[in-house]
């Protein structure tokens, strides 16, 4: 089997920029996820994989064997794989997946991203939704792309669990949203404890630092207030998002 050596090949250079490009990600409809654990996540949701690469290494490994099964992987040289992929330590294997066509737009467990600007942060909140039954992420233009591969890492296979979306017009998709809206905030909310997270709940969780926009809260019909320890300003993005899904999804009787 033929070994790519070379990091000009046309191949090898539309991979880099599926990991490097959010503009071409999207305009490729294209995205690299990487090791074992995102293509068992994509091959179990009936993702559609383009091209698997690997090195020798990699195909050496008995679990990323049986992951590719009958296909015939693109094999690259250790040097160039790692020109390839994003993460510090690649295990031996990546794909070239569609990034998934959006499904309908049903008005059940949604949450919303307004500038969240931290990949990772943007990962482990869709990571934390599929966990907790949301059925769909929409992101503003303001977010980090949900399909870079720290965002795919971060998520660890959660974004082939539900509906992701990025808008030019969160305001639109916030109006359109049937059931009630929530935010939190630092202080003078309703404790999240005692907020009514019946029927239909849309949550929205803003930009790291400076929070949701004025515009976004005037649509708000709920806000809560997480209790903390006397001295703490604020949470992660993340953590709120985390704490908020699980009291929500602890009172659905999941």
């Amino acid at each position: 089997m033929t070994v790519l050596t070379s990091k000009d090949n046309p191949k090898v250079r539309h991979w880099r920029k599926l990991a490097e490009d959010a503009r071409y990600r999207r305009a490729q409809k294209r995205a690299l996820i990487e090791g074992p654990h995102l293509l068992a996540a994509a091959l179990e949701h009936g993702c559609k994989l383009i091209a698997v690469l690997a090195t020798e290494e990699g195909l050496a490994d008995p679990e990323i064997r049986r992951l590719i099964g009958e296909s015939r992987p693109v094999l690259l040289a250790k040097g160039v794989f790692r020109a390839v992929v994003d993460a510090e330590t690649p295990q031996g294997v990546a794909a070239e997946i569609a990034i998934p066509a959006q499904r309908g737009a049903e008005d059940v467990g949604t949450v919303f991203l307004e500038g969240v600007q931290d990949p990772s942060n943007v990962g482990a909140i869709v990571r934390t939704a599929a966990a907790f039954g949301v059925a769909r992420v929409v992101l503003d233009h303001g977010c980090a792309d949900p399909w870079s591969p720290k965002a795919l890492r971060a998520g660890m296979g959660g974004h082939f669990a539900l509906q992701i979306r990025a808008t030019g017009d969160l305001g639109a998709e916030l109006e359109a949203f049937k059931g009630t809206l929530v935010c939190t905030v630092p202080g003078g909310g309703v404790p999240l404890e005692e907020a009514s997270l019946n029927g239909e709940v849309g949550w929205i969780f803003g930009a790291e630092g400076r929070g949701l926009s004025e515009a976004t809260l005037q649509r708000v019909g709920l806000k809560v207030t997480i209790p903390m320890a006397g001295g703490t300003e604020s949470l992660n993005v993340a953590a709120a998002a985390a704490i908020c899904l699980y009291q929500a999804f602890s009172r659905s009787g999941a």
